[in-house]
């Protein structure tokens, strides 16, 4: 995940470089053709310079955006994608790579660390992805118990802890539901090939 990111940027700070190089490149040719035709007035000079350093960004940002098409991803611009963004990753972050258990309910986890009220997110989120956050959320920690019981040692109540379920009995009736199968029946794949649930 964070070498994606690094590719993300190194991608970003080459698109933006390359169109300032451009745009460095247009102005010296600027300044050669000043000086050939004895062009010196400062008005003149900033009506050619503002189109230039336009179409060095638009050119900056098609750059990026093409380069990140042909890895698979695609530059999300508009305000209510990114917050769509954001709510995702906030809920890997806390079901996923969360060191401590989770104590915080999630509604009030997302709603603190997004900065708006949970029925806004909740509502926003249920338009865009035709899914509710708290089905989200629960397909996210089953696909987190599954990898829990394959790779970790801890056994169905320390996992039942760890992701915040109340009982074992409400982990493994949640757990049997989405799957279809059993965790005691997921256990027994511990040397077999692990296929996780298609959660995006």
């Amino acid at each position: 995940m964070f070498k994606m990111k690094n590719k993300i940027l190194g991608i970003a700070i080459f698109a933006i470089s390359l169109a300032a190089c451009n745009s460095s490149s247009d102005k010296t040719n600027e300044t050669k053709i000043k000086d050939s035709t004895q062009v010196n007035t400062q008005q003149k000079s900033e009506v050619v310079k503002e189109p230039e350093l336009i179409n060095g960004v638009i050119s900056g940002y098609l750059q990026l955006k093409n380069a990140l098409v042909t890895i698979g991803l695609e530059l999300i611009t508009d305000k209510k994608s990114m917050l769509i963004e954001k709510i995702k990753n906030s809920i890997l972050e806390l079901v996923h790579y969360s060191e401590e258990p989770v104590t915080k309910k999630y509604s009030c986890f997302l709603s603190e660390k997004l900065k708006y009220d949970y029925t806004y997110l909740s509502n926003l989120f249920k338009k865009s992805k035709g899914i509710c956050i708290e089905d989200y959320i629960i397909a996210h920690k089953i696909e987190r118990v599954k990898q829990l019981l394959v790779f970790s040692n801890l056994n169905l109540t320390e996992i039942s802890y760890q992701m915040n379920y109340s009982s074992v009995g409400h982990l493994s009736n949640q757990f049997k539901k989405v799957t279809g199968v059993t965790t005691g029946h997921v256990k027994q794949l511990k040397n077999n090939k692990f296929i996780p649930l298609d959660v995006q």
